[in-house]
């Protein structure tokens, strides 16, 4: 009786239908929109999708995903838009209490709060209302918090060549919230420091000062 070698072709086997499965799927993604799969996402949870409230949730939810994850299409040069100046000025710029929401990439739960981004200028400024444009680029994906934050120091560093760049982001998370340990209380603040806000003890410090000050006279 003739043995047969089946040892090469089972273990191609597997990778075969894995890659055949991922062209299924990306044809199939290719076929349907958000709207479709929200209509079987709504159904598996027990809901009615044709029930009158519930008729066009689909199709909102597809525009405010869309809409949510904007970032992933914005181009950063032309938001910036050459509002990029030749300026002597060698003292800390600080733009504070950023508003921003974004999407925890986990749950695709929201999470929000606010950002305090500085630089300390080269030979270069930003126009301030970019800094919180830039902001939103990286809110609106789907994030980490940890990310978010080092994101937007990295862009700045690129766009000024600056002698340092320093993010500060406060946020509190649904994922946090609304399950798991549900604390409704709790946040998370996280940094990122680039250059002398790095290096220098003394200009951290000057940058949480700026950053704790409370002014009534906005």
């Amino acid at each position: 009786m003739r043995k047969t070698n089946l040892g090469a072709s089972a273990k191609e086997r597997p990778v075969a239908t894995e890659k055949n499965s991922v062209i299924e799927f990306q044809s199939k993604l290719s076929r349907t929109s958000i709207a479709d799969h929200m209509r079987e996402v709504i159904q598996s949870l027990g809901e009615d999708p044709t029930r009158e409230g519930l008729l066009r949730t689909p199709e909102r939810t597809e525009k405010a995903l869309k809409y949510l994850t904007s970032g992933y299409s914005a181009d950063i040069g032309k938001i910036v838009n050459g509002a990029l100046f030749d300026v002597e000025y060698d003292e800390v710029v600080v733009v504070r209490d950023i508003e921003f929401f974004s999407m925890c990439e986990h749950h695709m739960l929201p999470f929000f709060g606010k950002m305090h981004v500085a630089y300390l200028p080269g030979s270069k400024v930003i126009g301030l209302s970019k800094i919180p444009r830039i902001v939103d680029v990286f809110a609106r994906r789907l994030q980490i918090q940890e990310r978010l934050t080092q994101q937007v120091a990295e862009t700045l560093q690129e766009l000024l060549s600056p002698r340092g760049v320093a993010v500060i982001c406060e946020a509190r998370h649904f994922c946090m919230m609304m399950r798991g340990v549900e604390k409704q209380h709790s946040g998370a603040i996280t940094s990122a420091m680039l250059g002398a806000f790095r290096d220098s003890k003394e200009t951290r410090s000057e940058l949480l000062s700026l950053v704790g000050q409370r002014s009534t006279a906005i």
